[in-house]
């Protein structure tokens, strides 16, 4: 029987806010916070990363309940 594997696809949001979005963010205007656009894009991509794995983490630790009934 194959299991999903669908909380690994969290860690794709890390390397979608870093790289996929980042030729659209590119810009020195607007100002957030007294940052431009691209310091404050990756700020919150940093911030979100961590998230992304405890949501990983989670999803597996589910997955090794499941395995050992």
């Amino acid at each position: 029987m194959r299991r999903r594997r669908s909380h690994v696809l969290w860690l794709g949001v890390p390397y979608l806010l870093y790289l996929g979005a980042l030729s659209f963010v590119n810009k020195v205007r607007p100002v957030v916070f007294g940052l431009p656009f691209l310091f404050f894009w990756l700020l919150i991509a940093t911030l979100v990363t961590p998230l992304a794995i405890w949501f990983t983490w989670r999803g597996d630790k589910s997955m090794r309940g499941a395995r050992d009934e």
